[in-house]
C-alpha cells in the first residue's frame, strides 16, 4: 500500500509528464514532483510547513 508521501510524488510526477517535451518538461516534471512530495510529507505528518518556512512551534 502507498502512503501520502509515495502517492504525492508520483501523482506530481505524472501531471509533470503532461508538459511539453525536451528539456522544460524535464524542469517542470522535476519540480512538480517535488511539490508533491512535499504536499505527500505534509499529509503523512512527517514535515511540518511551520519549520518549512522558518516558524517554529515554540516561537
Amino acid at each position: 500500500m502507498m502512503n501520502g508521501t509515495q502517492t504525492g510524488l508520483l501523482a506530481g510526477l505524472i501531471l509533470g509528464l503532461s508538459a511539453t517535451q525536451g528539456f522544460t518538461a524535464f524542469l517542470v516534471t522535476l519540480a512538480v514532483g517535488v511539490i508533491g512530495l512535499v504536499l505527500g510529507r505534509v499529509l503523512d505528518g512527517e514535515l511540518d510547513l511551520g519549520d518549512l518556512f522558518g516558524r517554529g512551534r515554540d516561537k
